[in-house]
C-alpha cells in the first residue's frame, strides 16, 4: 500500500469532509480519513490507483485537490493569516451595511430616491460578500444537501432578489417611497417592500460570526512546525580528521559528529567517545538526565547536559525518532473526527422544510384564487424570514465571550470543535513529570548518620556541587544556598561521570555520588544509611550519598516535587465524574508514589511516545471519551490523538500547538475548570442556536399568512441577534472552582 496527503480545498463544512472521503473511500483498494480543520486527507492506496485518479476523484465530488510538493530546505516556515482575507471582506460588507441598516430602519433617514442608494450599496454585499456562502450551496445543491450555507444563501438572494423585483416592476422604485416604522401585522402590498437590509445584515453577520471562529481555531500545522523546530540546524562532524559544521540537513548514516556541553544532539546514533549525562525528557517524560558512555545509544533533539560526546549516525532526517513523532502528531490529527457544526447539522433540517413551506405557501394562495404576485409575495417572504442572522453569531458570540473569560482564568480554546469534544469526558489521563509535578528536581531530605548534623551534610554537598552544572547538583546547591546562604570555597574538584563528583573544602576531601562510588572507594556505609537510602529509592527519590575524610555522613534525597494543587485538581476531576489515569515515561515506582501521593489509582508507566498514542487509542476502543493533560514533546502525539487535549502552559510549543485547550497556569486545578467553562460554553451555543431559530419560526406562519412587512422581518432579525449577545454574555460570570 501506498501513502498520499492530499490537500483539498473548496470545504466549507464537516459534511463536505465527509462527502469526500465517502468518494475517495469508493475507489478500490482506496482506505481515506479527510480532516476538515487541517484540510487534508490522507490516503492509502494499492498499486492500481494512481494519486492523479485520486485527484480526479476529489475533483468529480465538486472540491479541489493538489498532491504534496517536494520539501525544500530553503524553504521558510512563513505562513500566511488564514484570516486576513475573511477580515478585508468583512470590514468591506460592514462598511457597505450600516447605511444600508439605518437608512431601512429609521425613517427619518429616508430621503428621496434612498431606495436606489441602498440598492447601490447591498449588492455587493449580497453579492460579493456572500459569495462564499452561495459557492457552497451550489457545490451542496450538486450533492443533494443542505447545510447552514445553503440558508444563509437561499434566504439573502430571496430578500435580494425580491426588491429588485418591486424596485423594478412593483412600486418601490418610485419617488418618495418610504418604510413607516411599524411592527402591524397587517397584509401590505408586497410589490412596495424592500429588504436589503435583511439581506445586507444577514450577510455581514454571519462574515462576522465566521471571522471571530477563524480568528479562535487553531492552525492545525503549527504542531508539525513546532516539533520540527526542536532539531539541530547545524552539526559539527569529524571528516578527514579535522572538525567542520555543516547545515544538519547534509549529514549522513556513519557520519561521526561531537556534542558539546548544552548542545542538541543532531541524530539519532551510538556514543564513540566521552560520557556524559543527556536529558532525554523531550523522549521519556523523565526528569533526571540519563548517563550515557560509549556503546549507549542517543536520540536527535535530546540535550548533552555536562560532557563532551562523539556520537555516530545511524538514523537521519525522516527516519530519526523525531521525524516518527512528527508523523505521530500527523496521523493522530488526521485519525481525529471533527465534529459537525451543530448550525449545520439543524439546517440540514431546517433548510428543506422551510423551501417545503414556501412552495406549500405559493400553491395555497394560488389555488385560493389570489393573484401570482400576492401569492409570490408571501412565498418569497417565508424565505426571507427564515434565515436568522443570529444563527451567524450564535457560535462565535459564545465562544468569544467564552474564550475571553477563560483567557482572564488562564485558559485558551482554541476552537468550537474542542467543546463538542469535551460534552462526553469520561476519562483524563496526565501525565507526570511537568504536569502532576514540578518538573524540576528539587531537594526533599536530607539524612545525616548519628553523630552529624543535616545542615553540615547539605553545606558540603551544596558546596561540591555548585561546580557541577547537572540537573542533581543544581537542586542541592540551589537548597543549600537557599537555607544557608554562602557556601564555602571548592579546591580540587573533579567530575566523576555517571557517578558523581570530588572536591576539596576547608582541607576535607568530600565525595557525593552513587552508593556504588562509596563502594568503589572501600568506603563502608553503614546500615542506617543503606536503610534510608533503599526506603528513599522505593519512594521514587533518587539518594545521592555522601562521604568525607574516608567515612559516610549522610545522604540528600532529590524528587520531582510534586505541586501543592495536583491533589486538589485530581479530586475536582473526580467531583466532575471523570476517572485520572497517569501515564508517564518515568519508572513504575516513581509514578505510583506520585500517584498514590495525588489520589490516582490507576498507573501506566515506563512508555514511549507511540505507547501513550496506544494507551490513548485503547481507551477510546473501549469507548472512553478521553482528555490528556500533557506538556512535553512526548505528549504531543497523544495530544493530538485524545478526543480533547490540554497542555500545561509552561509546556513545549509542540504540546501547547497539538492540544485542543491550553492551561497558561502551571496549576493542575485548571483543568477541571476548563472542562466545565468548555460544558457551560457548548450549552450557551446551543440555547444561542434554539432562539436564533425560535424567532425567526415563531414569524414564519405571519410570512405564510401575506402579513409579514419589512418591519418585522428587521425586528426578528435584530431581536434574535440581541438575545443572543445577552445569553453569551452571561459567560462572563463563570467562575472558576480554584
Amino acid at each position: 500500500m501506498n501513502t498520499v496527503e492530499l490537500t483539498i480545498d473548496g470545504m466549507t463544512c464537516a459534511s463536505c469532509a465527509a462527502r469526500v472521503e465517502k468518494k475517495l473511500n469508493k475507489l478500490d483498494g482506496v482506505v481515506a480519513t479527510v480532516n476538515f480543520a487541517t484540510e487534508k486527507a490522507r490516503v492509502e492506496f494499492g498499486g492500481d490507483i494512481s494519486p492523479d485518479q485520486l485527484v480526479t476523484a476529489v475533483e468529480s465530488a465538486g472540491y479541489r485537490a493538489s498532491l504534496p510538493e517536494p520539501e525544500r530546505a530553503s524553504d521558510t516556515a512563513v505562513v500566511d493569516d488564514p484570516t486576513a482575507a475573511l477580515r478585508r471582506r468583512l470590514l468591506i460588507c460592514v462598511a457597505l451595511s450600516v447605511p444600508v441598516i439605518a437608512l431601512a430602519m429609521a425613517p427619518a433617514l429616508q430621503f428621496t430616491y434612498w431606495q436606489w442608494l441602498s440598492l447601490t450599496l447591498a449588492a455587493p454585499v449580497v453579492i460579493w460578500g456572500a459569495w462564499p456562502f452561495h459557492q457552497a450551496t451550489w457545490t451542496n445543491l450538486r450533492h443533494g444537501t443542505a447545510t447552514m450555507d445553503t440558508l444563509i444563501s437561499v434566504g439573502t438572494l430571496a430578500a435580494f432578489g425580491w426588491s429588485l423585483y418591486a424596485l423594478f416592476l412593483g412600486t418601490a422604485g418610485m419617488p418618495g417611497m418610504t418604510h413607516a416604522f411599524a411592527l402591524t401585522i397587517a397584509r401590505t402590498d408586497g410589490s412596495g417592500n424592500i429588504y436589503l437590509e435583511a439581506a445586507a445584515g444577514v450577510t455581514t453577520f454571519i462574515l462576522a460570526g465566521r471571522y471571530f471562529e477563524a480568528r479562535a481555531k487553531r492552525r492545525a500545522g503549527a504542531a508539525l512546525r513546532a516539533l520540527l523546530e526542536l532539531g539541530a540546524k547545524e552539526v559539527t562532524v569529524r571528516r578527514s580528521g579535522a572538525e567542520q559544521r555543516i547545515p544538519i540537513d547534509q549529514l549522513r548514516i556513519g557520519d561521526e559528529f561531537v556534542v558539546r556541553p548544552g548542545e542538541k544532539i543532531a541524530a539519532d546514533g551510538e556514543v564513540v567517545e566521552g560520557a556524559s549525562a543527556v536529558d532525554a525528557s523531550m523522549l521519556t517524560g523523565e526528569s533526571v538526565p540519563v548517563d550515557v558512555q560509549p556503546g549507549d545509544r542517543v536520540v536527535g533533539a535530546t540535550v548533552n547536559v555536562d560532557g563532551r560526546l562523539v556520537v555516530r549516525a545511524d538514523r537521519v532526517g525522516a527516519d530519526s525518532q523525531l521525524a516518527q513523532m512528527a508523523r505521530l502528531v500527523e496521523d493522530a490529527q488526521n485519525g481525529k473526527a471533527q465534529a459537525q457544526r451543530l448550525a449545520d447539522r439543524i439546517s440540514g433540517v431546517f433548510v428543506p422544510i422551510v423551501i417545503a413551506l414556501s412552495v406549500a405557501t405559493l400553491g395555497f394562495w394560488i389555488g385560493s384564487g389570489y393573484s401570482v404576485s400576492a401569492a409570490f409575495t408571501a412565498a418569497v417572504a417565508v424565505l426571507i424570514i427564515a434565515c436568522p442572522c443570529a444563527l451567524g453569531l450564535a457560535t462565535p458570540m459564545a465562544l468569544m465571550v467564552g474564550t475571553g473569560r477563560g483567557a482572564q482564568l488562564g485558559i485558551l480554546i482554541k476552537g468550537p470543535e474542542v467543546l463538542e469534544s469535551t460534552r462526553g469526558v469520561d476519562t483524563v489521563i496526565v501525565d507526570k513529570t511537568g504536569t502532576v509535578t514540578t518538573g524540576s528536581m528539587t531537594l526533599v531530605d536530607v539524612f545525616a548518620v548519628d553523630g552529624e548534623q543535616p545542615d553540615e551534610v547539605l553545606r558540603l554537598a551544596g558546596a561540591v556541587e555548585s561546580s557541577s552544572e547537572h540537573p542533581i547538583a543544581q537542586a542541592i546547591t540551589t537548597a543549600a544556598r537557599e537555607k544557608l546562604g554562602e557556601l564555602p570555597a571548592v579546591g580540587a574538584f573533579t567530575n566523576l561521570r555517571g557517578l558523581g563528583v570530588e572536591g576539596s573544602i576547608e582541607n576535607r576531601t568530600v565525595l557525593l555520588g552513587r552508593v556504588r562510588l562509596l563502594a568503589d572507594r572501600s568506603i563502608v556505609v553503614p546500615d542506617e544509611l543503606a536503610q534510608a537510602i533503599a526506603r528513599a529509592e522505593s519512594d521514587g527519590r533518587t539518594a545521592v550519598a555522601i562521604a568525607w575524610d574516608g567515612t559516610a555522613r549522610g545522604a540528600l534525597m532529590v524528587a520531582d516535587a510534586v505541586k501543592p494543587t495536583s491533589a486538589d485538581a485530581i479530586a475536582l476531576l473526580k467531583g466532575l465524574g471523570l476517572t485520572p489515569i497517569m501515564v508517564t515515561g518515568d519508572n513504575e515506582a516513581v509514578a505510583r508514589a506520585v500517584a498514590a501521593e495525588v489520589g490516582i489509582e490507576q498507573v501506566v508507566a515506563g512508555v514511549l511516545p507511540q505507547d501513550k498514542v496506544d494507551t490513548v487509542t485503547r481507551l477510546q476502543g473501549e469507548g472512553k471519551v478521553v482528555a490528556m493533560v500533557g506538556d512535553g514533546v512526548n505528549d504531543a502525539a497523544a495530544l493530538a490523538q485524545a478526543d480533547l487535549g490540554l497542555a500545561m502552559g509552561s509546556g513545549t510549543d509542540v504540546a501547547i500547538e497539538a492540544s485542543d485547550l491550553t492551561l497558561v497556569s502551571n496549576d493542575l486545578r485548571a483543568v477541571p475548570d476548563a472542562i466545565r467553562l468548555s460544558r457551560k460554553t457548548l450549552s450557551t451555543i446551543k440555547s444561542n442556536l434554539f432562539w436564533a431559530f425560535a424567532y425567526n419560526v415563531a414569524a414564519l406562519p405571519l410570512a405564510a399568512a401575506g402579513l409579514l412587512n419589512p418591519m418585522i422581518a428587521g425586528a426578528a432579525m435584530a431581536f434574535s441577534s440581541v438575545f443572543v449577545v445577552t445569553n453569551s454574555l452571561r459567560l462572563r460570570a463563570f467562575t472558576p472552582s480554584r
